[in-house]
C-alpha cells in the first residue's frame, strides 16, 4: 500500500483492494475475531449518469487476520444495504437496512469463525429502517433516525435502544431526537454520551418532490439528561463515515461527508463533480467546539468506521454521487506534540543533578536511625509545613486537579476547605499524642494504648500500602509525561525511581523534606506563571475569562440534595473532613513531619502552614483548569486529540511556556511524582525498622539500624521502579488497581483505630482490631455493591471502625492497659517530657 499523511495528525495507509472493484456503498463492516468483514451494500455496474441501475448485493467478503488476502464466497440471507454496523464483542452487528423495495426490521450478527461466516438474529427493530444512523455506548445500542420506507418522503425521529449485555432484552424506545427528522446522521460515543451529528432531512417542494436539507446541528444524549443541544457544525457533514471516530478520550473525528454543495448539478457537473468533502473536523466534548483538522487523502461516504485495535478501518464507499470506490483505508493516529527541546532538556537535567545534590549534602548528617527519620529534629517549621503540603500534592494531583476543573466544575474545590476544619482537630487533639510520647512512627502510639499486635497491624496495613502506592506514583505520571515531551517511558520510570531512591537514602527525612520546599516553590511558581500566560490569551483577559467559564456553568460548586450518590454539598464536604483524618492523623508520611521540628508548638504552626497553603494552592489549581477550559475552547485546533484529560496541563506547558520555564515546569513534576517516592520510601522503611526490627531487636545499635534504614530504602526503591515498569511492560495495571483499591481500604481502618485510642477510655485490643477488620469488610461491601459516592468512603470506614470497636470492646474482656498520657481524658495525667518543658521554645 501507500502512505498518506494528513497534517501529521493521521496515517493513511492503504489496505488490499475491495474485491470487487467497482466498490460498495452502504455495507455492514466489523471486525471479528481479527478479520474484517464487509458484508452487503449496494453500488451501480453501469454508470450512474448514464440512467445505470442500483445494485444491491448480498456478498459478505473477508478480509483476514493478516490483512492480506481477501476471501469471498459467503453470502446474507438477501440482498441489503445501508444497516448500521456497530462491532459488539467478537461479532458485527448489522441493524436494519434495505433494498429498492423494503426497508428491513431484522437485526443481525456476523462471526468469522477462522473458515466461515455464522450468522444469528438479534431482538427486531420496532419499525423498519434503513439509513439510521447508531452506536454503542457501553453495552447499550442506540439507533436514530433514518428512513421506514424506500418512499419515504419525510425521514424518521425515533430514537431507541438494545441492552446488548442482557439476552432477554427487547428494543426500548426513547426520547425522539431533536430537530428535523432525519436519516444518513453521523453518530459517536464517548464517556457514557451518544452524539448525534448534522444527517439530511426529507421535503416536500413546491413541485411536490422531494427535497433535501442538510442538516449542521449536534446533540447528545446522556440517558439520566436526555437530549442537550451542542454547537452547531461548520458545515452538514451528512453520511460520512460513522460511528465518529474516537480518538483519545475527549475527541470525535468526523472525516468528509455530503456538504450539500452541488447536490442540484449532480447531472450538470458529471465527471468533473469535486466529490464528496475531504475536511477532517474534530469535535471536543469538553469544550464543546469544532476544529479543522486538515484533509484526508479521499472523501468517502456512506460506509461504516470500524475499530480495529489502535486503527480504523474505511472499507470502500461513495466518493461522488453514483461512484464508488475500491480504495480500503487503515487509518492510525498519530502525537503531534511540538518536540520538547535541547533547553528543556537540559533544564531537566539541572533539576535532576541539583536533587542529586541534595542528597550528597545530606549525607551523613544523622548519626542514628532517629536522626535519618526525623531529621534530627531541626527542620524549620515553616519548611515542615510546605514538605507536608508537598507531601500531599503529588505529580498525579498537580496534573489531575486542573484537569478536573477543566473537564467539569468547582464541585470537587468544597472538599480543598475541609483542611481549615480538619488543622485544629489535628493541632489540639493528635499532635500532643504524637509529640509528647517521644515515638518515631506513628504506629507506636498504638502499641501504648492498645497493644502490639495493633501496632503491627497498623504498620503492616501502612507498609503494604505505601508497596502499592510507589509503583503507581512514577507509572501514572510517566504515562502523561512521556506522552507530552517524548520522554521515553521505561527511562522515565528509571530515571524518577533510581534517583528519588539515590538522594531519600544518602540523606534521609532531611534531604526528603528540602526537595519538598523546592518542588512546591517550582511548582506553585510555574501555575501562576501558566495562570497569567493563559490569561492574557484569553479573549478579553480575566473579565473574559470569567464571563465565558460562568456561561458554561465551570464555576458551579453548590449542589443541593440529600442523595448519597451525587457530589452533594454535604456529601463533598462532609466526606473531605474523614478523607483529610486519614493522612492528617494515621499516616506515618505526614505525621513523621510533625516530628521534624524542634518541638509541639513548631510542630503546630507546620500544621497550620499547610492549612494555609491549600486554599490558595487550590484556588490556583482550579483556576487553571477553568483557564484551561477557556484557552483551548477558544484555541480548539490546539488540542492534542491523543491526549489523555489528565495531560491537558502538561500539553499547555510544553505549547505555550517559552523553552526553559517549559523545561522547568516539567522536571517539577516530575520531582512532584519522586516527591511522592521519597515520602513513601522514608516512612516506609521508619515503619519497618522502627515498628518491626528496633521492637523485636531492642539490643541492636544505632549505626546498625541507620545502615538497615539506608538498605532498605535502596530495596524498596528498586522494587518501586521494578513495580513501575511492569506495570509499563504488562497488561497488570487493572489487576494493581484491585491491590491497591483492598489496601485502601485499611487506611479508613487505621484513622478510626487512632480515633477509639484517643477519644474513649474502654477500647481494647481486641475490640480495636474487630472493628478495623469489619471497617475493611463494610468498606468492600460499599464500593462493590452501592453506588454511594466514593467521597463518603472515609466516613464509613472511619465510623465503622469506631463504632464496632467500642462496641466489641465492652462486650469483650477488658485487657486493662495504662491510659495516662493516652486519651484526651487522661493526656495531663502523664509527667511532661522535655517536648513540653520546651513548648514555648522557638526555632
Amino acid at each position: 500500500g501507500q502512505d498518506v499523511p494528513t497534517k501529521e495528525l493521521l496515517d493513511w495507509h492503504r489496505l488490499p483492494d475491495f474485491p470487487d472493484s467497482i466498490g460498495v456503498g452502504g455495507p455492514c463492516a466489523g471486525i471479528s475475531n481479527g478479520a474484517l468483514i464487509v458484508a452487503g451494500g449496494a453500488h451501480f455496474r453501469d454508470p450512474f449518469l448514464q440512467g445505470g441501475e442500483k445494485i444491491w448485493t448480498d456478498s459478505i467478503y473477508v478480509l483476514t487476520s493478516s490483512f492480506s488476502e481477501w476471501k469471498s464466497g459467503f453470502t446474507l440471507t438477501r440482498p441489503t444495504g445501508y444497516t448500521v454496523a456497530v462491532q459488539w464483542e467478537d461479532e458485527v452487528i448489522c441493524a436494519g437496512g434495505g433494498n429498492a423495495r423494503e426497508h428491513f426490521v431484522e437485526v443481525i450478527t456476523l462471526r468469522w469463525d477462522g473458515g466461515d461466516i455464522s450468522q444469528r438474529l438479534l431482538p427486531a427493530l420496532p419499525q423498519p429502517r434503513a439509513f439510521a444512523s447508531g452506536a454503542v455506548v457501553g453495552t447499550t445500542l442506540y439507533l436514530a433516525g433514518g428512513l421506514e420506507t424506500p418512499s419515504d418522503t419525510v425521514a424518521s425521529r425515533d430514537f431507541c435502544a438494545l441492552n446488548l449485555a442482557d439476552p432477554g432484552a427487547q428494543w426500548q424506545i426513547l426520547e425522539s431526537v431533536p430537530g428535523l427528522p432525519r436519516h444518513s446522521a453521523v453518530t459517536g460515543a464517548s464517556d457514557g454520551a451518544f452524539y448525534l451529528f448534522s444527517g439530511t432531512a426529507l421535503m416536500p417542494d413546491t413541485a411536490g418532490l422531494v427535497a433535501y436539507e442538510f442538516l449542521t446541528d449536534a446533540y447528545r444524549y446522556r440517558p439520566q439528561y436526555g437530549w442537550e443541544q451542542l454547537r452547531d457544525l461548520p458545515y452538514p457533514t451528512a453520511a460520512a463515515p460513522s460511528p465518529a471516530i474516537a480518538l483519545g478520550p475527549s475527541h470525535l473525528l468526523v472525516l468528509g461527508g455530503n456538504t450539500g454543495v452541488d447536490v442540484d448539478r449532480v447531472q450538470e457537473l458529471g465527471d468533473r463533480h469535486p466529490g464528496f468533502s475531504r475536511n477532517l473536523l474534530a469535535y471536543h466534548v469538553i469544550t464543546d467546539t469544532w476544529a479543522y483538522l486538515g484533509a484526508l487523502p479521499m472523501g468517502q461516504v456512506t460506509v461504516p468506521t470500524v475499530q480495529h485495535s489502535d486503527n480504523i478501518i474505511i472499507p470502500s464507499g461513495e466518493t461522488r454521487p453514483g461512484v464508488r470506490t475500491a480504495a480500503v483505508w487503515q487509518v492510525t493516529p498519530r502525537n503531534t506534540v511540538p518536540p520538547f527541546g535541547t533547553i528543556n532538556f537540559v533544564v531537566v537535567a539541572i533539576y535532576f543533578l541539583v536533587l542529586a545534590g541534595m542528597g550528597l549534602y545530606f549525607w551523613n548528617r544523622g548519626k542514628n536511625d532517629t536522626d535519618y527519620f526525623l531529621a534530627r529534629r531541626r527542620i524549620p517549621w515553616w519548611a515542615a509545613g510546605i514538605s507536608i503540603f508537598g507531601t500531599q500534592l503529588s505529580a498525579i494531583t498537580f496534573m489531575a486537579i486542573p484537569a478536573k476543573a477543566y473537564a467539569t466544575d468547582w464541585v470537587y474545590f468544597l472538599g480543598q476547605i475541609a483542611i481549615l476544619l480538619v488543622a485544629p482537630i489535628v493541632v489540639y487533639l493528635y499532635l500532643p499524642f504524637f509529640r509528647r510520647l517521644q515515638i518515631t512512627t506513628a504506629y507506636e502510639f498504638l502499641e501504648q494504648r492498645f497493644s502490639v499486635a495493633v501496632r503491627l497491624f497498623g504498620s503492616l496495613a501502612f507498609v503494604l500500602l505505601q508497596l502499592g502506592r510507589m509503583g503507581v506514583v512514577i507509572f501514572l505520571p510517566a504515562i502523561a509525561l512521556s506522552a507530552v515531551t517524548g520522554f521515553n517511558l521505561y527511562l522515565a520510570i528509571l530515571l524518577m525511581g533510581l534517583l528519588s531512591t539515590f538522594y531519600t537514602a544518602l540523606g534521609g527525612m532531611e534531604a526528603v523534606i528540602w526537595s519538598d520546599v523546592m518542588q512546591v516553590i517550582v511548582l506553585l511558581g510555574g501555575a501562576l506563571l501558566s495562570l497569567i500566560i493563559l490569561v492574557l490569551n484569553i479573549e478579553g483577559g480575566t473579565s473574559g475569562l470569567i464571563e465565558v467559564a460562568a456561561s458554561e456553568g465551570k464555576f458551579h460548586m453548590l449542589t443541593w440534595s440529600w442523595d448519597a450518590t451525587t457530589t452533594a454539598v454535604w456529601v463533598v464536604l462532609g466526606g473531605s473532613i474523614f478523607s483529610n483524618l486519614i493522612p492528617y492523623t494515621a499516616d506515618q508520611t505526614v505525621v513523621q513531619r510533625y516530628l521534624t521540628t524542634a518541638n509541639e508548638k513548631l510542630a503546630a504552626r507546620s500544621v497550620w502552614t499547610n492549612a494555609a497553603l491549600t486554599i490558595p494552592g487550590s484556588l490556583l489549581f482550579f483556576s487553571l483548569g477553568t483557564a484551561l477550559f477557556v484557552f483551548y475552547q477558544q484555541h480548539a485546533s490546539a488540542l492534542e486529540p491523543s491526549l489523555s484529560t489528565d495531560a491537558i496541563f502538561p500539553l499547555f506547558i510544553i505549547q505555550q511556556l517559552p523553552q526553559g520555564m517549559s523545561g522547568l515546569l516539567i522536571a517539577g513534576i516530575f520531582a512532584a511524582a519522586m516527591s511522592s517516592l521519597d515520602s513513601s520510601l522514608n516512612s516506609a522503611v521508619a515503619a519497618l525498622v522502627c515498628d518491626f526490627y528496633r521492637r523485636f531487636k531492642p539490643r541492636s545499635t544505632a549505626s546498625t539500624r541507620l545502615r538497615l534504614a539506608k538498605w532498605l530504602t535502596v530495596g524498596l526503591g528498586f522494587l518501586a521502579t521494578t513495580i513501575g515498569l511492569l506495570m509499563a511492560t504488562i497488561e497488570i495495571a487493572s489487576l494493581f488497581d484491585f491491590f491497591l483499591e483492598l489496601l485502601g481500604l485499611l487506611g479508613s481502618s487505621l484513622a478510626g483505630l487512632f480515633a477509639l485510642g484517643i477519644f474513649t477510655r474502654s477500647a481494647n485490643s481486641t475490640g480495636a482490631l474487630i472493628g478495623a477488620c469489619t471497617s475493611a469488610i463494610v468498606l468492600y461491601l460499599v464500593s462493590a455493591f452501592t453506588a454511594i459516592h466514593f467521597f463518603l468512603y472515609a466516613s464509613i470506614g472511619i465510623l465503622t471502625c469506631f463504632v464496632v470497636g467500642y462496641i466489641m470492646s465492652n462486650i469483650l474482656p477488658n485487657h486493662h492497659t495504662q491510659l495516662a498520657g493516652l486519651t484526651i481524658y487522661t493526656l495531663r495525667d502523664r509527667l511532661p517530657n522535655n517536648d513540653q518543658i520546651d513548648a514555648d521554645a522557638d526555632e
